[in-house]
């Protein structure tokens, strides 16, 4: 096949590339589980009907068909766009089986028909947790949430990544205010409000007027209220400052006053309200999340989510439920981009080849990797038979550190490359230092 152009916002990794993506996942999935949350897999597809019925995104939708399917689809799938929808079916196909509240984590690709951007793409890999409880939400999962999210980002420190802000606000608080001065299109003033940063207080004035109807003071006290920003639960008193009542205002305040009272006690400073961020989509009821990379804030949200009542039924059953969505490959550009010196030590899992000198021998060096293979350490066998310079420089190309040679002066040999020290060893009984035993990531 002849080289093919490439296809905008489907990124392919090298391996070396690809062992840096792996590290993240690994340690976002090791984080989840220390704080309890189940690994689930979701399917690729969903019915468009079920993808397209929560939020305006059914334009982003890929939608799949069978080249030789016979007739029209009667029920036509979409790749999913996010990990919550599915999680919403998995909840509702299988809610007899599960215990609640029930805590999952999925790591794996969504796909998105959006215009590809640094650090946004069409395919995409996400992490998400979320807990789902039955009937009630316990709001202490809203504080849980944001702080796994916050414990996972801490541990990535490592591989680059830099400390984050998690700002939070509550959809009840929006909405209280909103009716509490008269404005009755919720909708429209929490998109408008989600501008705030993108387009700046004044433009979101003039969205305020046309699209919610608001008037000059309505204008002037939700524009207050986006500008206030708070790691305290003391923000709450600027809020009330602003003379708006409304008993939907003070649940959400209640909520979120309480979310920033345990957030700062577990993890100070790093939960910050900030009462202009709304969130896009509609099924969000009650918190909601965005975070930000501590110095790279023009980048945007990296994680975000946020809690849904109503996304879950069966029959007249509801499974509330509150959740974040980690961009890994978001991370990913992020860690490619920054200069920040993270590399991997190879790209292969190998840490020896086998070399062949003699193809009448390869079975010598078969007999070796499997021996080597059977104690858990990773090789490989030369391609070709060679002389013994030609196979170490394959190993230093392919970034494998040492070679092993069958009929070295002392019998079996294995050499070094790095150092050039070569010694006597055996197949059944030689080991790697644990640094090479794996490809590992490091900071140049």
């Amino acid at each position: 096949m002849a080289k093919s152009a490439r296809l905008s916002g489907f990124p392919e990794r090298l391996p070396a590339e690809r062992v840096i993506e792996k590290s993240i996942i690994d340690i976002l999935d090791h984080t989840f589980a220390l704080h309890g949350y189940s690994a689930l897999n979701h399917r690729a597809v969903e019915p468009i009907s079920q993808l397209a019925k929560d939020g305006e995104i059914d334009k982003e939708i890929f939608a799949v068909s069978r080249l030789h399917s016979e007739g029209t689809e009667r029920n036509p799938l979409g790749l999913h766009f996010d990990l919550t929808v599915p999680l919403a079916r998995f909840i509702a196909d299988n809610a007899n089986e599960l215990s609640f509240p029930f805590k999952a984590a999925r790591i794996q690709p969504v796909w998105r028909g959006e215009r590809p951007q640094q650090g946004r793409y069409r395919e995409f890999i996400q992490a998400d947790i979320d807990v789902i409880a039955e009937a009630e939400l316990p709001g202490h999962f809203e504080v849980e949430i944001p702080l796994a999210v916050a414990d996972a980002f801490s541990r990535l420190a490592p591989l680059g990544v830099p400390g984050v802000k998690i700002v939070v606000n509550d959809r009840r608080l929006l909405e209280g205010f909103a009716r509490g001065i008269g404005l009755t299109n919720i909708q429209a003033v929490l998109r408008c409000l989600d501008k705030y940063d993108k387009i700046g207080p004044a433009e979101v004035g003039k969205l305020l007027a046309t699209e919610a109807e608001a008037d000059e003071e309505q204008q002037r006290l939700c524009l207050a209220l986006a500008a206030i920003e708070s790691d305290s639960p003391d923000f709450a008193d600027e809020v009330r400052a602003l003379g708006v009542e409304h008993p939907l205002l003070e649940e959400g305040l209640d909520s979120l006053t309480t979310m920033l009272r345990a957030a700062h006690e577990r993890a100070p400073g790093v939960v910050v309200a900030q009462l202009k961020i709304a969130r896009g989509l509609d099924y969000y009821t009650g918190a909601v999340y965005e975070t930000q990379l501590i110095g790279h804030e023009e980048l945007g949200s990296v994680a975000s989510g946020g809690r849904y009542d109503s996304l879950v039924t069966v029959g007249k059953k509801s499974y509330p439920g509150v959740g974040m969505s980690i961009g890994v490959s978001r991370l990913m550009a992020f860690i490619l981009d920054a200069n920040s010196g993270i590399k991997a030590t190879r790209g292969t899992p190998s840490v020896v080849v086998v070399a062949v000198t003699d193809e009448d021998k390869r079975g010598e060096a078969d007999a070796v990797a499997t021996a080597l293979r059977a104690r858990d350490i990773a090789c490989e066998v030369s391609p070709s038979a060679a002389k013994f310079g030609k196979q170490i420089r394959y190993a230093e190309r392919r970034g494998i550190p040492f070679v092993w040679f069958t009929d070295g002066e002392s019998g079996h040999e294995i050499k070094d490359i790095r150092s050039g020290e070569q010694v006597t060893a055996d197949p059944a009984t030689w080991e790697p230092v644990e640094a090479d035993r794996k490809p590992r990531v490091y900071r140049d």
